[in-house]
């Protein structure tokens, strides 16, 4: 069964966890994805070393460096440099997250490379976007979710901003569908280009709900200011939908049920309520007139059961409801399994292990596992000699002059 993006070649130059895993998303669908890992790593401070601990599973690298191959090269060499500029000029795609400074002194830069291989897709996630005051600041997403206006509306009221880290998430998908837009035109059109998808921007859509709403409101509306600061959890317009209540294990049930007429039939007798309550008999009484009464009563009602109780409720019922779990919930779920979005693997090293799988389902081109993360230089000789069409007697020499490892 043949890849979505076969034939594709995708040079990886990346740092951080959201554009290395980029990188892997294009090889699960058959990109052939080479990680250039550039020697000596304690002399390129664009490249950070690998600090992982010797002798446990490196679990996130064969998360993001899955299927993945690796070159090992050093780019001060006038040899290495030179292979370099091949590698680049063979690739349909190079994917990095590097600041613009670093890139320049390496002429990995899109002006640099475009002119030796004009087709070239160059993939980017920084920090603020390429362009304005702040484009040469670094790509850390903690700080530009500070920027986005999302964080002091998280958390309950009078606790510290909450920082979920989703933004680097969102990047490293909009960079995917960046390149592939880019793919598609190029094949149109013959045209390389440029994508970058900041994760300023990427933070700005996770919220963007609630950001456009707040766009959308004059500066005199009375709900700019509900937009601007968090809601307590017992200020909810609509107590049934999205709305917490903590259930008698201490998990906690979110309800999302804007229609109260056409779901209080069914919850309120499994919470402990009178359907007829006169007091909850109509939307109006149970969104405004008696709201905070009906949140009092559900507070009640939910702290009865466990959340395992009331998930096989939602469940029997139909119910537009769930109990918030922890990781260990996710990683035995049958839906899980059943979709592939935890594998279990056979480590040559550390035997059964979990890992993340594939969130997105293609019927006829499916995401495959091939390989996991390849060890530094694995594929150096191989990528050489299959790609660039160098002799074994030339690697060798290559290798033993301290070009490649």
């Amino acid at each position: 069964m043949s890849g979505a993006l076969d034939d594709v070649i995708v040079l990886d130059l990346t740092n951080s966890f959201s554009s290395s895993l980029s990188a892997a998303f294009l090889a699960d669908f058959g990109g052939q994805v080479i990680r250039l890992d550039l020697l000596p790593q304690t002399h390129t401070k664009a490249q950070k070393t690998n600090s992982h601990k010797e002798g446990t599973w490196n679990h996130e690298a064969d998360l993001i460096h899955r299927n993945k191959q690796s070159v090992a090269l050093d780019p001060n060499t006038e040899q290495g440099c030179k292979l370099l500029a091949e590698l680049v000029d063979k690739a349909d795609v190079l994917v990095t997250d590097w600041q613009l400074a670093d890139l320049q002194a390496l002429a990995l830069d899109y002006d640099t490379v475009c002119k030796s291989n004009p087709g070239i897709i160059f993939g980017r996630i920084s920090g603020f976007g390429p362009e304005g005051p702040d484009k040469d600041l670094p790509a850390i997403d903690e700080l530009a979710a500070a920027r986005t206006g999302m964080m002091p509306i998280l958390q309950q009221p009078d606790q510290p901003p909450v920082y979920t880290g989703a933004g680097k998430m969102h990047a490293m998908v909009m960079l995917c569908f960046g390149v592939v837009t880019a793919l598609i035109h190029r094949q149109a059109t013959g045209e390389g280009q440029q994508v970058d998808t900041s994760l300023f921007a990427a933070n700005m859509y996770g919220a963007s709900l609630d950001l456009q709403a707040f766009l959308a409101i004059n500066e005199d509306d009375p709900q700019r200011d509900r937009l601007l600061n968090p809601i307590s959890r017992l200020d909810v317009s609509n107590p049934i939908s999205g709305s917490l209540y903590p259930s008698s294990d201490g998990r906690w049930v979110t309800l999302t049920m804007p229609d109260t007429d056409r779901w209080w039939p069914l919850l309120a007798p499994e919470v402990g309520i009178d359907v007829n309550d006169e007091r909850f008999d109509s939307h109006e009484k149970r969104c405004e007139t008696n709201r905070l009464a009906l949140i009092e009563e559900l507070e009640a009602g939910f702290q009865k059961q466990s959340g395992s109780h009331w998930r096989a409720v939602f469940a029997e019922k139909q119910m537009s409801a769930d109990v918030i779990e922890q990781f260990d919930y996710p990683s035995d779920d049958p839906q899980v399994k059943a979709n592939r979005y935890i594998m279990e693997l056979d480590h040559p090293s550390h035997g059964k292990v979990k890992s993340l799988g594939f969130p997105i389902f293609m019927s006829e081109s499916p995401a495959r596992l091939e390989r996991l993360a390849p060890c530094i230089g694995q594929h150096t000789e191989k990528v050489l000699h299959e790609l660039l069409g160098y002799s074994e007697d030339a690697i060798y020499q290559f290798t033993t002059d301290g070009t490649i490892a």
